[in-house]
């Protein structure tokens, strides 16, 4: 019989397995949106599939959305049919992270010839075929090849029809099958500590960690609960959409036992890809909901329990297929802001405003220009690329601190290199530096967004991608606090740029993007003038935001450079 002590350290090794897990799949995976920018989730579960451990690295959108997914698996191969060697794979947005270009694999694992659990790995691969990742499709059989919930492999043997299947309808075929392979050996790599673990502690199964961790986890998390005043609150928020403006509402109550979140009054389904299926808004909401009521108790099926998130069918966060939904981070991604709208209203302390928040994504498709003059960087076989780049926008301030700069929230993702992205393909970035003045003015101010120039190298023309939002409706302030500096882009020869959708660029133009800043928080007034010097000497602000946002005067800001250059 294990101990309580015991059970808590297996607890903790859990989590340290499949972070290696996490790590394995980082090191072996091809793209760089799993190797640079880390997007990607790890995560164990028991023999019910419920999740156990996660993986520290990994975004919400995948990981909770792969808490429920296991279950379909489960469903779906059928547990009596499950043998040691089995790998199962599937990119279904139901039934797995909302969009095609999410693969994921899940890998049952057997103790002593008895399933005792599962491991599962999710990563976004480059290309799924079709019109490429992209909100210009207008039903799912337009973005890509869809992967039914199936073997990849059967009892130790690949399924190479697949592996055929995959490689006739993908772009970048070497990428995505080498991203299959690196999903299938991070589950390996966690089974294996796993077994190491339980051989260490004489344990046959995980049933005993197992129930430790889910009551435990659920305890803590209605205590937590327990301790709020119970209320409700509603909130919308506008964003840019598509074509069209998209109003995201929710109300959220707070009971004695659960939080629960309702989307009735959101927009409906979108004709273009920036639907989100209802396992994405859950896995969002739910993550919103907890790092403000519960952000130390560790994430697993039991904590996340008590977050209900329902959405009626037919709006945008309840997609039904086949909607279009290759861009359902979009309007995912924006989910804990609204729910933050709703709390702010309910916890004593407020709330964070809202930010930039959706990742400030683009891909460009790069071809060879026929004829061009060719050097020596651009062999005579140089073929076309996809390019995806993963980038952010400033987060809201929060109530005590100023914003975070260019930093991923709520994804958790991580700013890709320059070196890495261009490393890929025939592209170049010419800048990328932080945007002055794009974070909204406050007594706690916004974070700063970016800027960032993107060109094709000489001898390529260029379609651009973009998945931006924010450009009509920034990130609002809170308590008085400004809203944050709007999206902006266009090419070198003035070309207005929209928010979404594939684009051609006309050969040798630059791309300019200016990525959106987070809100601020409280009277500009009211902020601590230490940090109004701190921010222009930074270059955060400038002199004129400094001027008509805080109200410091000319000579105020002349003594300070008189100062700073003695």
């Amino acid at each position: 019989m294990l101990d309580a002590v015991i059970l808590q350290i297996m607890w903790n090794r859990l989590i340290s397995v499949v972070e290696e897990q996490a790590q394995a799949l980082i090191r072996t995976a091809f793209s760089t949106s799993v190797r640079e920018a880390g997007d990607l989730s790890a995560g164990v579960y028991d023999d019910k599939g419920n999740m156990l451990a996660q993986a520290v690295t990994g975004t919400p959108g995948h990981v909770n959305a792969m808490a429920e997914s296991v279950g379909h698996f489960m469903l779906e191969i059928g547990v009596e049919t499950m043998a040691e060697g089995d790998v199962y794979i599937t990119n279904d947005p139901w039934m797995g992270t909302g969009h095609l270009h999410d693969i994921t694999v899940v890998t049952p694992v057997f103790r002593h010839h008895k399933l005792i659990g599962f491991f599962a790995s999710t990563a976004h691969v480059v290309d799924v075929g079709g019109r490429g990742f992209g909100a210009d499709g207008s039903s799912i059989y337009e973005e890509g090849v869809q992967i039914p919930i199936m073997r990849f492999i059967n009892k130790g043997t690949v399924n190479h029809d697949l592996v055929k299947l995959i490689r006739q309808n993908v772009r970048e075929a070497d990428q995505v099958v080498g991203d299959i392979y690196a999903l299938a050996t991070s589950n390996d790599v966690g089974a294996n500590r796993l077994m190491a673990m339980l051989d260490e502690y004489d344990a046959r199964d995980l049933n005993m960690v197992a129930d430790f961790i889910l009551a435990r986890s659920h305890a803590a998390t209605l205590e937590r609960i327990a301790s709020l005043t119970p209320g409700s609150a509603h909130a919308s928020m506008n964003i840019d959409g598509f074509d069209q403006v998209i109003t995201l509402a929710i109300t959220v109550s707070i009971e004695h036992d659960r939080i629960c979140a309702d989307f009735t009054g959101t927009s409906g389904i979108d004709k273009k890809g920036i639907n989100v299926p209802l396992v994405y808004t859950r896995a969002y909401t739910c993550y919103g909901l907890k790092v403000a009521i519960a952000p130390d108790i560790p994430n697993n099926t039991a904590s996340l329990a008590a977050f209900v998130v329902s959405a009626p069918a037919g709006t945008i966060v309840n997609a039904e297929r086949p909607a279009p939904v290759a861009l359902r981070h979009i309007v995912g991604q924006m989910l804990p802001d609204v729910a933050f709208g709703a709390l702010h209203q309910l916890l004593p302390d407020g709330i964070q405003a809202e930010g930039a928040s959706a990742l400030c994504n683009f891909q460009v498709s790069l071809t060879p220009i026929e004829g061009a003059n060719i050097s020596a960087n651009y062999p005579e076989d140089a073929k076309s690329a996809e390019v995806l780049s993963f980038n952010s926008g400033g987060t809201g301030a929060r109530t005590g601190l100023d914003g975070l700069n260019a930093t991923a929230f709520p994804s958790g993702v991580m700013t890709m290199p320059v070196e890495a992205t261009e490393n890929v393909g025939p592209l170049i970035i010419r800048r990328k530096e932080l945007r002055p003045d794009s974070g909204g003015a406050g007594q706690y101010r916004g974070g700063l967004g970016q800027f960032m120039d993107v060109a094709a190298r000489e001898g390529y023309d260029m379609t651009f991608s973009a998945m931006l939002d924010r450009a009509e409706h920034p990130a609002r302030g809170r308590e008085g606090g400004k809203s944050g500096g709007a999206t902006l882009l266009h090419t070198s020869d003035g070309q207005v740029l929209r928010g979404k959708g594939r684009q051609a660029i006309a050969t040798g133009q630059t791309v300019h993007l200016a990525f959106a800043g987070g809100g601020g928080y409280g009277d500009p007034l009211k902020r601590d003038i230490n940090l109004i010097k701190r921010d222009l000497r930074r270059g955060y602000i400038s002199a004129e935001a400094a001027m008509q946002d805080y109200g410091i005067s000319a000579e105020q800001i002349k003594a300070w450079n008189e100062t700073a250059d003695d």
